[in-house]
């Protein structure tokens, strides 16, 4: 990559591959810009507003925590506390009131990482137990998302309304007149038309109807998620590029993910998901190159990091198609996580001549 591009304090190790903790939080976050900029374009700018809002979370909690623990406040800045409050805002819809980041950031900073010691002793991802916690507690509020088919009407708010729809609570028709922006996801409508008697082709059928991004059906259902997947995708592509993060991982999770869901499609393609739409809407590529590759809370051996990522991918699988979630992401890494010590106890190289 041209240095030109970088900014200064991500210039120095760019030449040997090698990269410090910091420049690492912050090139992260770098690569999550085009998913975040694609969010925004079709959910509003709601995203925009909860990422700076987790952000001064995560710096006061952190801050908090460390002068409680009688230590320096340096750390704040490494980049870590923003990469996971940049993880969970972007996971929440754009326009979930206040205060369920204060109890998603709570959860995920102190609890999941200052508890267990800081950076580098956590043995969960601390976003994903932000985001389970506030998904558990909160349903309606997690599961209410803005609708990319009313974009233009979500775009029609300005920075102002979003704040106070956010802050404020106000409803959204408050400012548009319109009151039929919010939806459940693209895997939500889906999974509660299916559990209703519905079949695959007609809940297909019914998008058609309103949907006409590509002429392929599956992908008219994944209208908005899609892009937002592919952008998230193409962040995850610089990662691999400049050696952040390796290729497994992302690889045989999505291989894992695809796989069996095109076999269980091909099986029973009126009452399961297609592969399309588990590859390419919910958070199916933002967990791929931004949660399960978390380098503290993943299996740390070659062998151990591709069961690992079988394993999320499976399990993806198995609960949004049978499970009481539409999406399962957070839940699969949760899993995932308590078993990586016992993954990479079974993987582990053994000493030349044992």
């Amino acid at each position: 990559m041209n240095q030109i591009l970088l900014p200064r304090f991500l210039k120095k190790h760019t030449t040997t591959g090698k990269w410090s903790n910091k420049q690492i939080m912050y090139l992260v976050i770098l690569a999550l810009l085009p998913g975040v900029a694609v969010q925004a374009y079709f959910l509003g700018y709601g995203n925009i507003i909860q990422i700076l809002w987790a952000s001064l979370l995560a710096l006061v909690y952190e801050g908090i925590f460390l002068k409680l623990r009688n230590r320096t406040i340096k750390p704040i800045l490494d980049g870590s506390g923003l990469l996971t409050a940049w993880l969970l805002a972007i996971s929440i819809p754009g326009y979930a009131p206040w205060w369920i980041l204060v109890i998603g950031i709570f959860f995920a900073i102190v609890v999941s990482k200052q508890l267990y010691g800081g950076l580098g002793h956590n043995i969960f991802n601390p976003a994903m137990v932000g985001y389970v916690v506030l998904l558990i507690s909160f349903p309606v509020h997690m599961t209410t998302w803005a609708s990319p088919s009313h974009s233009s009407l979500i775009h029609q708010l300005q920075i102002i309304d979003v704040i106070k729809v956010i802050f404020l609570e106000q409803p959204i028709n408050t400012f548009i007149a319109y009151d039929a922006i919010s939806q459940a996801t693209t895997l939500d409508v889906f999974k509660q038309g299916l559990n209703t008697g519905k079949t695959f082709t007609d809940l297909l059928t019914e998008f058609s109807a309103t949907l006409t991004l590509v002429p392929v059906l599956d992908l008219k259902a994944a209208k908005g998620w899609l892009p937002i997947n592919m952008a998230f995708m193409l962040g995850g592509f610089l990662l691999i590029a400049l050696k952040i993060i390796r290729w497994q991982i992302p690889f045989y999770f999505l291989l894992s993910l695809g796989t069996i869901s095109y076999i269980s499609h091909l099986t029973y393609p009126e009452t399961v998901l297609s592969p399309t739409l588990h590859l390419l809407s919910g958070a199916t590529m933002l967990g791929a190159f931004f949660i399960l590759t978390d380098p503290v809370s993943a299996s740390t051996t070659p062998r151990g990091q591709i069961i690992y990522a079988l394993i999320v991918g499976f399990l993806v699988w198995l609960i949004r198609t049978f499970g009481g979630y539409p999406d399962a992401v957070a839940f699969a890494v949760l899993f995932a996580n308590l078993c990586v010590p016992f993954i990479d106890h079974l993987t582990r190289t053994k000493p030349y001549g044992h």
